[in-house]
């Protein structure tokens, strides 16, 4: 009797075991993937960035939008993947990033965009540089040491880079010193070029991508629409405006030349969609470097000045006659029609380009002050 209880326990475990074992071998990635992780994500503007969705998990493919550099041919390949899964057929040359990323390191304010406005500060864990930070909750988390600061271009920080633990790094192409100190940390490098998009739909559209890298790729895209909406609606507005469009210049002098953008930069697209016309007419989408006396005999007769202040008190028409004479000479400085962006006031390096739609706004309202009558800027305005 004894030996018989024994064996039929025996069977039992055996049972068991033979169970555990069962549910184990059929446990597969895709039971692990989440409703975020099989969201189809359209591309509709963005150039630098494609999204191929497999069955449960996803490939990401990322170039220079503008393409006419060093870097047009190179295309950076990345397997997003559900956590903790490791689904087959993914193809060679792409380097598996699981999702969400516990903890990202972001090179430049740009970049903190996305993750600021889908509110996933949490995943941040280390940034370049803390210069001229205006979120309260960033300059809160660094102080906390919950951000950490990984040094400067050129020379960074290994140990640091390290301690945030990070899953990528965001990187900027335009921006390569020391990135091959951070190769050799085997940490994943993914280009951010939402900075390269030449229309500022395509630049918000990578939120799209922050959301994926987040595991909020729903909220991603339902905020993309509204903006979308929100652009397209304000630009709307005043495109039968068109037979006495204003005419805006932009920059001022740094040293011996004066800096403006080009006229496709992400500036001279929001003018010309608010109903305005840019100075310069022009393929170029950066910073240009101008003599003054172009500028003066384009600028004499615009009826807007538009510039940012990158100092810590707001500007003033006393403050830029101080800097230099010749800015009393513009037709918009003497009818005090310049429009500035107080860099230090407002979280413009680090939101504008999540909410083009708000910027748009802002220079409408400057332009055609009777179409959008209750609105208050939030980035750029006239001078006071």
């Amino acid at each position: 009797m004894h030996i018989h209880t024994n064996r039929l326990l025996l069977i039992m475990l055996t049972a068991a075991l033979f169970v555990g074992c069962k549910q184990v071998k059929t446990t597969t990635a895709t039971d692990h993937a989440t409703a975020e992780d099989t969201v189809t994500v359209d591309i509709k503007y963005a150039e630098g960035f494609k999204v191929t969705q497999k069955e449960d998990f996803r490939l990401l493919e990322i170039t220079d939008p503008q393409r006419d550099n060093e870097e047009k041919e190179k295309v950076f390949r990345f397997a997003l993947i559900p956590r903790g899964t490791k689904p087959q057929g993914i193809p060679d040359g792409y380097t598996v990033i699981e999702t969400p990323v516990k903890g990202v390191i972001c090179m430049t304010s740009l970049q903190l965009s996305g993750f600021l406005k889908l509110q996933a500060l949490d995943q941040i864990k280390g940034i370049a540089s803390a210069k001229r930070l205006f979120d309260k909750e960033l300059k809160a988390r660094l102080d906390e040491g919950k951000i950490l600061k990984i040094g400067k271009e050129g020379n960074f920080d290994d140990e640091i880079v390290l301690a945030s633990n990070p899953d990528a790094i965001l990187v900027s192409l335009s921006k390569r010193g020391g990135f091959d100190k951070l190769e050799d940390s085997g940490i994943p490098l993914i280009p951010y070029m939402g900075y390269q998009e030449t229309s500022p739909l395509a630049q918000a559209e990578w939120i799209k991508f922050v959301g994926m890298l987040t595991g909020k790729t729903t909220e991603a895209i339902t905020l993309f629409n509204e903006i979308e909406d929100n652009y397209l609606a304000a630009k709307a507005l005043v495109a039968e405006k068109t037979t006495a469009q204003p005419i805006a210049f932009y920059g001022k002098m740094h040293g011996d030349n004066w800096y403006a953008m080009g006229g496709e930069s992400f500036i001279a697209k929001i003018i010309a969609d608010a109903g305005g016309k840019y100075f310069i007419d022009d393929d170029r989408t950066g910073g240009v470097n101008l003599d003054f006396e172009r500028v003066y005999a384009q600028g004499e007769h615009c009826d807007y000045w538009v510039l940012q202040n990158k100092g810590k008190d707001r500007q003033t028409y006393e403050n830029l006659l101080a800097e230099d004479s010749h800015y009393g000479d513009f037709r918009a400085f003497k009818q005090k029609k310049v429009i500035c962006c107080d860099v230090s006031y407002t979280p413009v390096n680090e939101l504008s380009p999540m909410e083009p739609d708000i910027v748009l706004k802002d220079f409408i309202k400057v332009f055609y002050p009777d179409v959008l009558t209750d609105y208050t800027p939030k980035y750029y305005q006239l001078i006071k």
